[in-house]
């Protein structure tokens, strides 16, 4: 008798179906939810991004383009790497980066660990995490260690230091941070990079909401402009991951892009090539335009967003500030005596939509909430979750 479970492979079966997804399928049964779950932003594509994908496309830029991306887009990406990191120099110039246009921060971040993490090596994470990081390391073969950062979620030395072993082999770095929107400072950049050169193990920084930082700060030797705090400013044996779905409201586009050692970003060319081939060539046109977009206006416009919810929490939750990305993450309240799951089900009851830490967590005491929404949407579920944290 054919039994299609029994097809199913134990790498597949390994990964477990996203918890965000679930929280999708119950928004779609509500008729009016407060969605402060969805981390997408809630402004459009800037209009110069659409006219340049509708005119590629119109002109017949249909087809795949070559695998490591049209020139045009590496260019640019190129002379911004080169902009913000003076010590990083391209290997055409005669020096060590190469760069890689990807479907998306997410299909960069697999190939990159495919390329470089097998059986038996360990990958550090940061806890609480992205949702995707733990399961592509299983989907690699390799072992997730996770690194404590409660309660303050700052991920220092002091914190990975214990954690390493002769097995470590990377560490995946996400600053400004998802769920909890910690932002890392110069200092701790330049510890952990300075702990990654000495330690011998591949630092992956993934930036995709560098341009959502409200703590921004000067960079070492890199102009007068504040940016985002980077290790990437205090060495280039690492892999740096940005993409254009968060701040240009693409998130439906795929596109994004990776700076690093070249013999190690050839190898994920190699692997693009067979599994993605190339991002789709519309939005790498329109990714060459985005590229000259100011979007400061409506990065202020979620930097005010942030005080809302923080003001809304304050003496309700006990909450740690969070400095970028476009997400809070309130630890629910011991006098309810619920887990964060439980918290949650009570929230969706009463149509307000979020996601319970134990999706991003081995703790199930915290909740993420997005902020990337209409601010009459926002207060009304701050409206919610206030009254849902008064005594009984």
């Amino acid at each position: 008798m054919f039994d299609p479970e029994s097809f199913i492979s134990a790498r597949a079966r390994a990964v477990d179906a996203s918890g965000i997804r679930r929280v999708f399928d119950l928004a779609a049964q509500l008729a009016d939810p407060i969605n402060l779950s969805i981390g997408q932003p809630d402004f459009d594509v800037p209009a110069a991004v659409k006219e340049a994908a509708i005119a590629a496309i119109r002109q017949g830029f249909n087809r795949y383009t070559v695998t490591q991306g049209i020139r045009q887009l590496q260019d640019k990406v190129s002379a911004l790497v080169q902009q913000e990191l003076p010590l990083w120099k391209p290997a055409a110039r005669g020096g060590s980066f190469e760069t890689l246009i990807t479907s998306g921060v997410s299909g960069g971040l697999m190939l990159a660990i495919l390329a470089c993490v097998g059986p038996g090596d360990e990958v550090l994470i940061p806890d609480p995490y992205f949702v995707m990081y733990k399961h592509l390391v299983t989907l690699a073969g390799g072992t997730p260690v996770y690194i404590d950062t409660y309660p303050d979620f700052r991920l220092t030395p002091e914190r990975i230091e214990p954690l390493l072993t002769a097995r470590t082999r990377m560490l995946l770095f996400n600053s400004p941070a998802n769920p909890t929107g910690a932002v890392a400072d110069n200092q701790t950049c330049q510890q952990v990079a300075d702990l990654a050169a000495r330690h011998n193990f591949l630092l992956v920084s993934d930036e995709i909401y560098d341009e959502f930082c409200h703590a921004k700060a000067p960079r070492p030797g890199g102009g007068p402009t504040p940016r985002c705090p980077s290790p990437a400013a205090f060495g280039d044996h690492m892999l740096v991951f940005r993409g254009f779905s968060k701040t240009y409201a693409m998130t439906g586009w795929r596109l994004g892009w990776a700076a690093g050692p070249k013999p190690i970003i050839d190898q994920m060319t190699k692997l693009q090539q067979y599994s993605f081939v190339c991002a789709p060539s519309m939005a790498q046109f329109g990714g060459v335009a985005a590229l000259d977009v100011d979007m400061s206006a409506f990065v202020e416009q979620y930097r005010c967003k942030r005080d809302r919810v923080v003001q809304a929490l304050a003496g309700t939750y006990e909450m740690v500030k969070p400095c970028g990305a476009f997400y809070a993450f309130p630890k629910v309240p011991e006098r309810l005596g619920l887990t964060a799951s439980q918290f949650a089900e009570h929230a969706i009851a009463r149509s307000v939509l979020l996601i319970p830490g134990s999706v991003f967590s081995s703790r199930d005491t915290h909740f993420r909430i997005s902020y990337a929404c209409d601010d009459k949407m926002l207060d009304r579920g701050l409206d919610v979750l206030v009254d849902m944290a008064r005594p009984v």
